[in-house]
């Protein structure tokens, strides 16, 4: 079997991330319906937190990739954004 190479696995990484980014926001619409059963709403909101994490995961790589290009093409400062920008 053939090894994957690093940009494979960063393509895959964001196929990833787009598609539990939107089974995350269609979770989240049907829990905001409110119609579901206790049962149905645990189950969702449970694939939810493991969406969530998976995503997470995703854009820590993605930070840490772009640290590594900043580092390589010069100075390199972190600069934390706040929530609203």
């Amino acid at each position: 079997m053939p090894k994957s190479s690093k940009k494979d696995d960063a393509t895959s990484d964001f196929a990833d991330f787009e598609s539990s980014l939107a089974a995350l926001e269609k979770l989240v619409e049907r829990l905001e319906r409110g119609d579901q059963t206790l049962e149905e709403s645990l189950k969702d909101f449970e694939r939810g937190v493991a969406l969530a994490k998976t995503c997470q995961t995703t854009l820590k790589k993605a930070e840490q990739r772009v640290e590594t290009l900043i580092k390589k093409n010069g100075d390199f400062a972190v600069e934390l954004l706040s929530p609203e920008e």
